[in-house]
């Protein structure tokens, strides 16, 4: 905005309008006399632009110690990303998508060091590209452990063939101890069907004749 240029009243109505929409409330009231355009434009760079030598120096550093690895998702680093990148190119610095990738791939955990190789080997070009991608493998992964976490390994019930004889089940989670188990009738260890219960049947019966 230039000071001593020829404007219609229509248009100096326009601007003003648009500057005070822009506005913070608590501001449109402290300016409200002013009816310029120009005036209100410059009285706010006067009071606010050296806030720059103020915010420069903090938004270098948080660039500086900005790190994938210390924060817990990818969604956070992302919020945070942007939120520096904004008070650096308020103040006229710019930041590349190449600054902003090597950001990222410079700041993996140690132990993600394969996962690092192969998100750089796919050549992305810009930061979009990469943050969205990492999203959706976070969402994705987010999403596979909570379907662990709902049904963990070995939870899921047994089949109803398998309950239909716990006896059976007894039996062999129990073979190979040295002695006799629980068993339907008819069967012992080593014997057919049926012929156990006949060699006690004629033990008795041989018992029973010596008695007599």
């Amino acid at each position: 905005m230039k000071e001593n240029t020829t404007a219609s009243e229509q248009n100096c109505a326009k601007a003003m309008i648009l500057l005070r929409h822009h506005l913070h409330e608590s501001l449109r009231s402290q300016y409200l006399t002013v009816e310029s355009p120009f005036q209100l434009w410059k009285s706010l760079k006067d009071r606010f632009d050296h806030l720059k030598t103020v915010i420069l120096p903090h938004a270098r550093y948080e660039w500086i110690q900005l790190r994938l690895q210390d924060l817990k998702t990818i969604a956070e680093y992302n919020s945070e990303m942007f939120r520096i990148v904004s008070k650096l190119r308020l103040c006229g610095e710019d930041v590349t998508d190449e600054q902003m990738l090597k950001k990222i791939f410079f700041t993996f955990h140690a132990s993600n060091l394969v996962l690092q190789q192969q998100y750089r080997e796919r050549g992305f070009k810009t930061y979009s590209e990469l943050i969205s991608c990492l999203l959706v493998a976070e969402e994705n992964n987010q999403l596979l452990l909570n379907n662990h976490n709902t049904c963990p390994t070995g939870s899921k019930p047994l089949p109803e063939n398998s309950a239909a004889l716990p006896e059976e089940n007894a039996t062999s989670s129990r073979k190979g101890s040295g002695r006799y188990h629980v068993l339907p009738r008819g069967y012992s260890y080593g014997c057919g069907r049926g012929h156990g219960g006949r060699g006690r049947g004629r033990g008795n019966g041989r018992e029973n004749h010596h008695n007599t």
